[in-house]
């Protein structure tokens, strides 16, 4: 292509893709020299086929085009030739332009075609809902005419035999009703209605004396209610008398009236825990808390709804509720708080020990759940914030821990909900018992709760045959863990507190000491070398408490680790020993040491002192003291038969045996020592 070719003036163009016909004609007639050019109606008239072949070839051509700019601005090629290719690619370019303009209409008249398609759609589904709903109303009025019924049809009349034998002849009027139907019909009909006027009479005469009688009865009412008053100040007059007596027969009346309103494991619970403190414990007490108003509100039925309700109200509420409808995460939120959620009425039983300390068990009932829940509280006369050692012994949330073998309140007992928790997404019942409360085994039992086929005896039978022993271990829980308390305040200062019942255990003079008294965690104990052979025996669980003992004498330092059952002094400390002495040995590398931890943890019979035992951790401590004494005077001149180091002089004289083996076994079982003074 020449550039005077190029250069040559064309013809005006003018593109008018928005207006109307009209404007147009107008422009066309104005100025006849100009052309329009209206790509809608070109758009009509071409096959968008032959559009999609000719885009095709176009991109082909423009990318051979391509390819031979390319290859000639490679090969230096003269400008010229590379130009009328940059010009044919630029008319390319143009058609893919127009072609995309045509899609782009194509696709708008594509969408306005289906808008309208829907729109008479919509118009025709309209006019079909509206059909079906008159036929629906039209079936209703139907079916209600063919329902209809006579009021006469309701009217229990008398049979024909007795209407026949009682009414008089000018009612029945045998000679006409016994052939008409219908004049029988009237004929009881009549016969019903002289009926009713007689017993509407009798019904006025009965109003009257009813009347009389309610007189009668609102005047004696009237004279309670005067007494009234007299009889509240002849019981507020009374109220120091019934302290004095232990006799509270108000605060009995009002519980006994708030009763009426717990659940039934709560009031099995209630009847027998104030009949075993009447009877066995009058340190016991037992009381009633939480909102009353909606206990009853639980109680009472639910009202019946409406059913004279229009159809357009009930279509309106649906709607309503779709639109308030929430998101799953917080409808699962909401069943999981409805099923746990506790019954507004709780029992508060109160246990008081001798020294002034109360133990407060707060009992709850999950509805849903069909469990008891329990949380503790422990009131004492003394301040206990001193032992650092000592602050988990009375946690609400351990104190009561395995109070029978194995029974740790993580998980409900109750196999059902099991399956519950999985409808609304609750992995396990732990999660949640900080917030709801521990669900022991033993409390299930004290409010009639069965959960397995161990036992037949079922609600207050149950209850009864667990409350005795259960009050006494919550009790004797109690001592154990105020008796710790104080034991570990004086662990902590290095002083081992023995009593004078137990002086006799031990000899007058022990030189080695505790240095150190604190408490580790479970992770912490597993991390300890000495004591994995008591891990794998598995001799020790996470709901045990952990306790490092340092006992020193010169240069010798014994480590005891002691493991703490929850059901102590009914299962013994457990204690693990390792030595730094002229190297470190444990019991496992070394028999003295091992004879030394026998000594501590199989013999606590000896150890155990005067009853419930609660001296047991001093006087096995107090032992380790002794049998590190012995260990120390007696195995170096074991070894070489001297006089014994200077560190450790003797102190004590002991039997031991005598043997040819480089190291000798000391049996502190049967050792006797005689005090030096």
């Amino acid at each position: 292509m020449s550039s005077d070719a190029v250069k040559k003036r064309k013809p005006k163009v003018i593109r008018n893709e928005t207006g109307t016909p009209e404007t147009k004609r107008g422009r066309a007639e104005g100025d006849q020299a100009v052309r329009v050019y209206n790509e809608e109606v070109e758009l009509e008239a071409r096959d968008p086929q032959q559009d999609y072949m000719l885009y095709k070839d176009t991109c082909a051509a423009l990318a051979k085009l391509m390819a031979e700019i390319q290859e000639l601005k490679a090969g230096g090629a003269k400008s010229v030739e590379i130009e009328e290719r940059r010009t044919q690619c630029s008319v390319h370019f143009i058609t893919l332009k127009k072609l995309n303009r045509l899609a782009h209409m194509r696709l708008k008249k594509g969408r306005d075609q289906t808008h309208e398609a829907k729109q008479r759609v919509d118009v025709l589904h309209l006019q079909l809902q509206n059909l079906l709903y008159e036929v629906m109303h039209l079936q209703k009025e139907i079916g209600k005419c063919l329902e209809f019924r006579s009021q006469h049809e309701e009217i229990e009349l008398v049979s024909e035999e007795e209407f026949f034998q009682e009414a008089p002849a000018e009612i029945s009027r045998p000679h006409v009703t016994r052939d008409d139907q219908h004049q029988l019909t009237l004929a009881r009909l009549d016969w019903e209605l002289e009926q009713r006027k007689r017993l509407a009479e009798q019904y006025k005469m009965s109003l009257a004396r009813k009347e009389k009688i309610q007189k009668a009865i609102e005047q004696k009412r009237e004279y309670l209610s005067s007494l009234q008053p007299g009889l509240q100040n002849i019981m507020q007059a009374s109220l120091p008398v019934q302290e004095y007596l232990a006799i509270p027969f108000e605060h009995m009346q009002k519980q006994a009236e708030v009763s009426r309103h717990l659940p039934p494991p709560l009031y099995v619970l209630l009847v027998q825990a104030g009949a075993y403190g009447q009877a066995c414990d009058k340190n016991l007490s037992v009381s009633i808390s939480g909102d009353v108003d909606e206990a009853k509100a639980l109680s009472r039925p639910p009202e019946d709804s409406q059913d004279d309700e229009s159809d357009s109200d009930a279509e309106e509420e649906q709607q309503n509720t779709k639109r308030r409808r929430a998101t799953v995460g917080v409808q699962l939120d909401d069943k999981r708080k409805e099923m746990l959620r506790r019954h507004p009425l709780s029992l508060c039983v109160d246990l008081k020990c001798k020294d002034g300390s109360i133990l407060h068990l707060f009992f709850y009932y999950l509805m849903n759940l069909n469990i008891l829940t329990v949380k503790t509280k422990v009131s004492t006369t003394t301040d206990l914030s001193g032992a650092v050692s000592a602050g988990s012994l009375l946690n609400s949330e351990s104190l009561l821990n395995c109070l029978y073998t194995s029974d740790h309140g993580k998980e409900t007992p109750n196999p059902a909900n099991r399956y519950q928790f999985d409808k609304v997404g609750i992995t396990t019942f732990a999660d949640y018992v900080s917030d709801l409360g521990h669900p022991y085994v033993w409390m299930q039992k004290l409010g009639g709760l069965q959960f397995s086929s161990d036992s037949a005896l079922t609600g207050s039978a149950l209850s009864a045959s667990h409350m005795e022993r259960t009050m006494k271990l919550l009790r004797g829980r109690l001592q154990a863990r105020l008796a710790l308390h104080k034991q570990f305040s004086s662990l902590e200062h290095s002083i081992i507190p023995v009593s004078s019942e137990c002086q006799h255990l031990f000899p007058a003079k022990v030189v080695s000491g505790l240095m150190r008294w604190t408490m580790m965690s479970y992770q912490e104990f597993t991390e300890l070398g000495f004591v994995q052979h008591v891990l794998k025996a598995g001799l020790v669980r996470e709901t045990d408490l952990f306790f490092m003992a340092v006992v020193e004498r010169g240069t010798a330092r014994l480590l005891a680790a002691v493991v703490m059952n929850p059901r102590y002094p009914e299962v013994a400390p457990l204690f693990s020993l390792s030595l730094h002495w002229k190297g470190e040995r444990s019991g496992r590398t070394d028999d003295n040491l091992q004879a030394m931890e026998s000594e501590v943890n199989v013999f606590r019979s000896e150890l155990q002192g005067p009853r419930p035992g609660l001296q047991l951790l001093t006087n096995q401590i107090q032992r380790l003291c002794v049998c590190l004494d012995v260990y120390l005077e007696t195995e170096s001149q074991v070894c070489d038969g001297s006089e014994g180091p200077k560190e450790f002089p003797r102190e004590k004289m002991c039997l031991r045996t005598a043997s040819t083996k480089p190291v000798i076994r000391v049996n502190f079982s049967k050792l006797r020592f005689i005090h030096n003074k």
